[in-house]
């Protein structure tokens, strides 16, 4: 007579019922059998979790995380890159050392361009570049723009600029001593510097020019902010735009009541800073309501993205996961706050979810809008 279990399995495998007397005996081994299964998967979804959770500290074990920073040393975007990459590694899976690489070029777009474009996309190199960039990418029209900003790997932001902003600053033996001097006709004309479309330096004054209509001529081409801060030194430039903590991370002397140097205004500002309640705000200075939309606007990627850490499309999203979490830790860390504050840099971080949906919003500005825009950044579309 055949055994119950070859019945079992012969009826399986044909797809016949089992014979009622069969049908009894087989219960109880079909329940063990049942159980038997239950307990491998489980067993089976443990073994597999835990190597997967132990992938990125495995992975970045023994390795080097470099962080491009689109611009040259001596500045402010090197400073707080330096910081970062002091602090971050203690903060990763598998604490893999963090170098820093200034990658200078065209106001950080050669370190953008990079970035998307050729660094690995195994969370081995990240980025820290111009908050403009966002913004170009999604204005288009511009040949040397080679990304897509919603396909970035945003990691996080330093500061949501609540305790900085973007401050024109000028000589003091300047014939321009207000922003009033600039726009009266026959008045003083601004002498600025910046390095290159795209970059904040070069983009912004250009903004300012068009909405106030301020006399300003406007050099670019330098190597990097150190250099722009060298010719204002010498007197070859009058003054330039930059954050506030660049200048006093590198320059304090400067914001001192008997320097040779006055801040005329704050871009990218809601209110007045406390500590210089003379300095106007760009948004109070606009003398129509479209050009206060088209200051709010622009201002968006420095109120939300001011220092943006950014890795390259395409990363697994657990080492993705890692180096956001990682470096919002970083942000948190006291010793990294205490040198920051040593060098007088406000730390206010954004998180990668809130640069996404900027980005998002920026992009979903009205065709207008982002055509008048385009006008002022892309230099083949100015009037």
């Amino acid at each position: 007579m055949t055994s119950s279990p070859k019945i079992v399995f012969r009826c399986l495998a044909a797809g016949r019922p089992l014979p009622q007397g069969v049908r009894r005996q087989a219960r109880a081994p079909l329940r063990v059998l049942v159980g038997m299964l239950a307990g491998c998967c489980l067993a089976l979804a443990a073994t597999t979790m835990q190597p997967r959770a132990a992938s990125v500290a495995d992975f970045y074990r023994g390795k080097v995380i470099t962080l491009i920073v689109g611009y040259g040393p001596g500045g402010g975007f090197d400073v707080i890159g330096r910081l970062v990459a002091r602090h971050l590694s203690q903060h990763m899976p598998g604490a893999p050392a963090v170098v820093v690489q200034n990658m200078t070029g065209a106001g950080s777009l050669v370190a953008a361009n990079y970035i998307y474009n050729v660094a690995p996309k195994d969370g081995t190199q990240i980025g820290l570049f111009a908050r403009n960039m966002a913004l170009l990418g999604l204005l288009g029209g511009n040949p040397n723009v080679r990304f897509d900003p919603r396909k970035f790997t945003w990691l996080g932001s330093a500061s949501d600029f609540s305790d900085d902003a973007y401050v024109l600053i000028n000589r003091k033996d300047s014939p321009v001593q207000s922003i009033d001097d600039a726009r009266r006709p026959g008045g003083g004309i601004l002498q600025l510097g910046g390095t290159a479309v795209g970059a904040s330096s070069a983009d912004v004054p250009v903004l300012l020019r068009d909405a106030f209509g301020l006399r300003m001529k406007l050099i670019l081409g330098y190597r990097d902010s150190a250099a722009i801060f060298l010719a204002m030194e010498r007197g070859e430039l009058a003054g330039r735009m930059v954050e506030l903590s660049s200048i006093r991370a590198t320059h304090p002397q400067w914001l001192l009541r008997d320097s040779e140097y006055r801040l005329l205004l704050m871009y990218a500002r809601t209110r007045r800073d406390p500590e210089f309640p003379d300095v106007p705000t760009a948004r109070e200075l606009a003398p129509d309501k479209a050009a206060r939309e088209l200051i709010e606007f622009t201002e968006t990627p420095l109120l939300t993205m001011a220092w943006p850490f950014v890795a390259p499309p395409g990363l697994p999203a657990d080492r993705a996961a890692a180096l956001q979490s990682g470096l919002a830790a970083t942000f948190r860390d006291p010793a990294f706050l205490a040198d920051a504050a040593k060098v007088k840099f406000a730390v206010s971080p954004v998180g990668a979810a809130d640069i996404d949906r900027a980005v998002d919003k920026l992009s979903a500005a009205s065709p207008a809008l982002l055509d008048e825009v385009r006008k002022l950044m892309i230099p083949e579309k100015r009037p």
